[in-house]
């Protein structure tokens, strides 16, 4: 099928970042032509007057199997979150309750033009995720939560021996990587090193290694992780890391936030990719993460809003305007330009994933994965003369996005999830919050 997108303002992110008024052309999955004008019959053909027309938004931290919790672990930092409120929610789930949460997060994601994400789900059900990953059309590398280590007030609901995590992980990879016509991809995922053997560990950086898998985890969020990292191990997160193997261009560590030089030293000549969470690192008061000094050693660096019970939202938009905004009153003001940030939000988490050459940018032959961002509000007023970035990172929200476009396929328009059954969703998503807010004992 064809879809001719006309008279577009075209934020390219290619090569040379041009904006281009224009044309493009949809022909199956991907970008076919781009231009001034571009006139060929087409099955679908959206006008959209001058809107933005942007790369899909790439998110590189969430956990869809979150979303459920929304609003039911406020003003707590980050370990206590966990123990007190996010691991027995977790452990509470059933195969319905964790189809609801992820897909809940998809649509709100695709309401705000994310088309991809890296998405750490938890330790059980994990095909169910997966599935609704599948029905709705997003584009994720996703894993299950691998926690084996019985301390630290880990609820049994979400134990797991060390050779069942490394089993089920691998089940899953072979199960489902390449699904949705290579939409979905399979990585491993340990929760964090407080919560993960060292065993462990070691045997996903083999595995990962021989499968060519990606790793994802949490890594320097908390001082108090950091303190229990060091009393393990006697190193610090990111020199521990290193030093199991676990760190390089195919380990993607999330938020990062307290780190010595040395670390950022290791990050960078490692080529270790880094999501950055500046909303959850806010409300859990975890920190402001050393972005601009990982920027100036070249370490690659991408958004994520990370789960919605420490966000409170899944909104790309609000973590780009964090991003540059956090960082001003600390570096000054021409610190983290708009470009830039949204550079964090495409290209760089296409990097981030190993898809530079097919995603985070609407360039010929590329996935097409894009959005388009209406700038007739008032708040985006007057439209003209002013930086097309500065407009998307500053101004734009998630409500001015109008449409959202994955590997060719249109998943919400007009407002309108297109996917999947919105109403629907919320009546069952509160049937399965009761029921896991029950089953743990938070309600009667």
């Amino acid at each position: 099928m064809r879809t001719l997108f006309k008279n577009a303002t075209l934020v390219t992110m290619n090569a040379q970042r041009e904006i281009i008024k224009g044309d493009l052309l949809v022909e199956g999955s991907y970008i076919r032509a781009i231009g001034p004008k571009i006139e060929v019959p087409a099955e679908r053909m959206i006008d959209l007057h001058g809107d933005l027309l942007i790369p899909g938004l790439i998110q590189t931290h969430v956990h869809l199997c979150q979303t459920l919790f929304r609003g039911q672990a406020d003003d707590l930092e980050l370990l206590d979150w966990l123990k007190l409120k996010i691991w027995p929610l977790e452990g509470a789930h059933d195969a319905e309750s964790l189809y609801d949460s992820a897909q809940l997060g998809i649509g709100e994601l695709f309401l705000g033009g994310t088309t991809t994400i890296v998405d750490m789900e938890t330790v059980h059900h994990t095909e169910h995720a997966f599935q609704a990953i599948l029905d709705s059309g997003i584009r994720a590398l996703a894993g299950k939560c691998l926690m084996d280590n019985p301390g630290e007030n880990i609820p049994p609901t979400l134990g797991e021996t060390t050779e069942d995590s490394l089993s089920k992980s691998l089940n899953l990879y072979e199960q489902f990587h390449g699904e949705g016509n290579g939409r979905l991809e399979v990585a491993f995922m340990p929760r964090f090193m407080i919560s993960c053997t060292d065993f462990l560990l070691r045997e996903v950086a083999r595995l990962a290694r021989e499968n060519k898998m990606f790793v994802h985890t949490h890594a320097a969020e908390n001082l108090g992780e950091i303190r229990k990292v060091q009393s393990r191990s006697g190193l610090r997160n990111i020199q521990y890391l290193d030093k199991i193997g676990l760190t390089g261009p195919q380990v993607i560590l999330a938020h990062c936030i307290w780190l010595e030089e040395e670390e950022i030293g290791i990050l960078a000549e490692s080529g270790t990719r880094i999501a950055h969470c500046p909303s959850a690192n806010l409300k859990l008061a975890s920190g402001v993460a050393p972005i601009p000094e990982l920027l100036k050693q070249g370490v690659a660096v991408s958004l994520g809003a990370d789960g919605a019970p420490c966000n409170n939202n899944l909104d790309c938009f609000v973590e780009m305007r964090h991003a540059a905004l956090i960082q001003k009153p600390l570096h000054g003001p021409a610190v983290m330009p708009a470009q830039q940030v949204f550079e964090m939000a495409t290209i760089a988490g296409a990097r981030t994933i190993g898809h530079e050459h097919d995603l985070g940018s609407l360039e010929t032959g590329k996935k097409a994965d894009l959005a388009v961002v209406s700038r007739e509000g008032l708040h985006t007023w007057p439209n003209e003369y002013t930086d097309v970035y500065a407009q998307l990172v500053y101004q734009a929200q998630a409500a001015d996005v109008c449409l959202t476009m994955v590997d060719g396929q249109l998943v919400m328009q007009d407002r309108q999830l297109l996917t999947l059954d919105a109403p629907g969703l919320k009546q069952s998503s509160l049937r399965s919050l009761k029921r896991v807010l029950k089953r743990v004992g938070f309600i009667s």
